[in-house]
């Protein structure tokens, strides 16, 4: 079983990776409050998996370029720490390519809908400076 300081190394390393910030990744983990092998079923059908609350929506894309079946995937992705934090940080890069900000990056990681997204960022920059992560609360508004 993965214990905090290996899923803390498996975090620095994906976010060395995926050239995002570790403290993003580390906010977003304590907003999303998952855990290894958790598997929250959403309104719209879809689960969060694990301890980045994964969306389901992601996991035929990661079968595919893993060249494995999608239930394999899934619980992959749920079950491995490692697997888990590395996604997370592939899918805030892809946000950061696809919006060029990484302040729209952090709203998109929960949702593209404005409303939901800017929620979403807020909560994330607020567990960041809760956690000396973030010197400014400049950043919450």
């Amino acid at each position: 079983m993965l214990g905090v300081t290996g899923l803390a190394a498996c975090l620095f390393m994906a976010a060395q990776t995926y050239s995002v910030p570790p403290a993003v990744l580390v906010g977003i983990m304590h907003v999303e409050g998952g855990k290894i092998g958790q598997q929250v079923k959403n309104t719209n059908n879809t689960y969060d998996l694990g301890p980045m609350q994964i969306n389901t929506i992601w996991i035929p894309e990661l079968a595919k370029y893993w060249k494995v079946s999608e239930s394999t995937a899934k619980k992959w992705v749920r079950d491995d720490g490692c697997i888990n934090v590395a996604v997370a940080a592939w899918i805030l890069r892809k946000n950061v390519d696809n919006s060029g900000s990484l302040y729209k990056a952090i709203a998109h990681y929960h949702s593209r809908t404005p409303k939901f997204g800017s929620k979403y960022r807020k909560k994330v920059f607020m567990s960041m400076y809760k956690h000396g992560l973030l010197k400014s609360q400049n950043s919450l508004r």
